[in-house]
């Protein structure tokens, strides 16, 4: 498959197209906001594609198959970026993947987004009500989708063990970026994901074990 990966720029995003260009059977295609990103790709031999979720971006999706969303707005932007990027164009990126027919849409999300909106900190509340919106509009489609949500994402190196399970009060808690980008990639083949919401921590299975397990 061709995987557009939409926020390829980002740190998640970057992982997941080095992960999928290094050692998946499937073709990374990075979708960047300026063309000023692209070289660090295409020095790679990583095809790149210049778009903006806050436009039209439907010439993104020529000759893909599938989207693994990672976009996000950044911690210190406002509302209104949160709404555009988050909210907003993650829908577009989904009426895109229906329209074209793809065959698998995988989104990253935040832990807790599923939260009932007063349990969510007061200064997080748009972003949060952005990802909750936007995965419950993917979870209406027909899509084989994978809602991944992971707990606090840090910068250690990866274990490569996680665990999926059940939102509580006492399971919280924090999961390298690197182990996220390696779900969010072995995820697309792994039909056991389709049309499932989960949630991710560190834990004690690898990841394989975890997506078997599912």
């Amino acid at each position: 498959m061709n995987i557009l990966v939409i926020g390829a720029n980002g740190q998640i995003g970057k992982m997941v197209v080095d992960k999928i260009h290094s050692n998946s059977p499937h073709d990374a295609i990075a979708m960047v906001r300026k063309g000023s990103q692209q070289e660090q790709f295409k020095k790679r031999g990583i095809e790149t594609v210049t778009a903006d979720l806050e436009n039209d971006f439907s010439h993104a999706y020529e000759g893909n198959n599938a989207v693994i969303f990672v976009a996000g707005s950044g911690a210190d932007t406002g509302a209104d970026k949160t709404d555009m990027v988050d909210r907003k164009g993650a829908m577009k990126a989904i009426d895109l993947a229906v329209k074209h027919n793809f065959v698998r849409f995988i989104m990253l999300s935040a832990f807790g987004a599923d939260l009932n909106p007063q349990e969510w900190p007061k200064n997080m509340a748009h972003y949060y009500d952005a990802k909750a919106a936007a995965d419950d509009y993917l979870q209406q489609t027909n899509l084989n989708y994978t809602i991944i949500r992971p707990g606090r994402l840090t910068n250690d190196s990866g274990s490569g063990k996680v665990d999926f399970g059940e939102r509580t009060d006492e399971r919280q808690g924090a999961i390298p970026r690197q182990d996220v980008a390696e779900v969010l990639v072995q995820c697309l083949d792994a039909d056991s994901t389709y049309r499932k919401t989960l949630e991710l921590l560190s834990g004690d299975c690898t990841i394989k074990q975890a997506i078997e397990a599912i």
